[in-house]
């Protein structure tokens, strides 16, 4: 079996069903055919979910294709509003059933006139969007939604708390590590002594939208999904909003300062320099890891990238900035936000990469033979059929990396939690000098292997070699065998040797 093609982000009615499903007592129909209906096996299985996946799918079938579709869309919309009794039913086609260019918007309103539910029709282009720009999409249609219908009833709540506040906006279902991430922020407004007014869409009530605007600002954890609310309640609430991501100390720092401007524009003054010498000197060991002789190990050792916005741009800037690795290159899967993303990286590495396309990924990944791989799930296959090791920090991502366990990657727990992944990701000096003692490990041989092989050692330069020290002596010897083969050169001398330094 092959694959034959590998998306990064999901086509966008899995951005708008993740939406959906995040809220509490809302119902999506997925007007599509069959093939199209795996998000509720996908969500159950990651997220390990004791309850049923509330979304339903209208099955486009041939009598549909005879007859049409509105009947059948508008029955299902009527049956689950009576069975399930949701607050709200969002109706989305997919890419394949929206070549039919059906009259959805027509279906959902006729439905809305018998339901007790409200109805809404996902305003998202599935053709020229994917499934994280259809997650920012639907959020922020369905807070507008609400918004403005509690403002023609007056009942939108415009009093601000007594003490400040925040909502958080855009921890979703099947977002990485979202709800570990969740915890933390939770717990770092609480030190800052900010009280949590919302976090949506996660466990919240679409009734709940209302009082949005009692918070004192926003927050945007995440750059893919929250943006378009954030500044939808920007424009029509003038409400601020804070989108550093803290993630590694700096950001954290960042984060915490841009929390400092915003209460300090609403004329409340805070001062947290105290708050954050405690927590990077004694709380996150993060800070005292990067000083000590085994994240040295670490300095000049070179690594890539590769993942979503805030994950890649993230992890580049700790490793580059925190644990002094030379990141060669960092990229995105995300092209649409690319002038974001390059000014976020363009002091780490020279090299920027915005591609979707796995195969040119791996490809650069060969090419670069890096110590070690921050990536998506795919770049973790990609390192085991290149061996080298791969540290998983963004989506897509499988079940492995849906944890039990607590692990955040926001907050000053998370810089502990990034700083093991980052350091039990690469091979190090004494594992090396292990794998070396007794073996290594059995793998299958490659014709750049077997190239490799057939180039023989002179005598001097065995003895040579011999003088390097044995925890370090195989990467020499690799190198030296990897650049003999690029020479062509048949018999490896102490000359060659040198040169191979001098190149590699």
């Amino acid at each position: 079996m092959k694959l034959a093609y590998w998306m990064y982000a999901g086509p966008a009615h899995i951005g708008t069903l993740r939406i959906a499903s995040s809220f509490n007592n809302v119902h999506a129909i997925m007007h599509a055919p069959l093939g199209d209906d795996y998000f509720n096996v996908m969500r159950s299985m990651l997220e390990r979910e004791r309850d049923f996946t509330p979304v339903t799918a209208s099955i486009v079938d041939r009598h549909v294709l005879a007859r049409g579709s509105r009947e059948k869309v508008v029955n299902n919309i009527l049956r689950k509003d009576k069975e399930e009794r949701p607050d709200l039913i969002v109706l989305t086609p997919t890419c394949t059933s929206s070549i039919l260019q059906e009259d959805l918007h027509n279906f959902a309103y006729r439905a809305s006139l018998e339901s007790s539910a409200d109805v809404l029709l996902a305003d998202v282009n599935h053709y020229r969007v994917n499934e994280l720009q259809a997650s920012d999409r639907t959020l922020e249609q369905i807070v507008r939604f609400y918004l403005e219908k509690a403002c023609k009833k007056k009942t939108v709540h415009f009093k601000k708390t007594l003490k400040p506040s925040v909502n958080i906006i855009g921890v979703v279902g099947l977002g990485f590590h979202n709800q570990h991430d969740l915890s933390e922020l939770r717990r770092l407004f609480g030190d800052l002594n900010i009280s949590i007014n919302l976090v949506i869409p996660e466990g919240s009530s679409v009734h709940d939208l209302c009082d949005l605007p009692c918070a004192w600002f926003n927050c945007v954890p995440y750059r893919e999904v929250g943006m378009l609310t954030a500044q939808y309640l920007q424009k029509e609430f003038n409400m601020p909003f804070v989108d550093v991501t803290p993630m590694g100390l700096m950001k954290i720092t960042n984060f915490i300062r841009q929390v400092e401007n915003v209460l300090g524009t609403l004329e409340y003054s805070v001062n947290y320099d105290m708050y954050i010498d405690t927590q990077t000197r004694f709380i996150s060991q993060s800070a005292w890891f990067s000083r000590s002789i085994d994240c040295q190990n670490l300095t000049g050792k070179t690594a890539v990238v590769f993942g979503d916005l805030t994950h890649a741009s993230s992890m580049a800037r700790i490793l580059h900035s925190e644990m002094g690795v030379n990141v060669k290159w960092v990229g995105t899967y995300c092209k649409y936000d690319a002038e974001w993303f390059r000014n976020e990286v363009s002091d780490i590495s020279k090299k920027i990469v915005f591609s979707e396309d796995h195969a040119v990924i791996a490809k650069l990944i060969k090419e670069t033979d890096p110590a070690v791989i921050f990536g998506t799930q795919m770049e973790r296959h990609i390192g085991k059929k290149l061996g080298i090791p791969c540290g998983v920090i963004s989506s897509p991502v499988h079940i492995q990396n849906f944890p039990l366990s607590y692990r955040p990657f926001l907050g000053y727990e998370g810089t502990n939690q990034i700083a093991d992944l980052i350091y039990n990701s690469f091979t190090l000096g004494m594992e090396d000098h292990l794998l070396d003692l007794f073996g290594g490990h059995d793998v299958l041989s490659s014709p750049q292997a077997d190239n490799i092989s057939s180039i023989k050692w002179s005598q001097e330069a065995i003895l040579e070699l011999n003088k390097i020290p044995g925890f370090v002596r195989k990467t020499v010897k690799k190198n030296t065998e990897f650049f003999a083969s690029q020479q062509l050169i048949d018999v490896i001398t102490v000359e060659t040797m040198y040169l191979a330094k001098e190149k590699l």
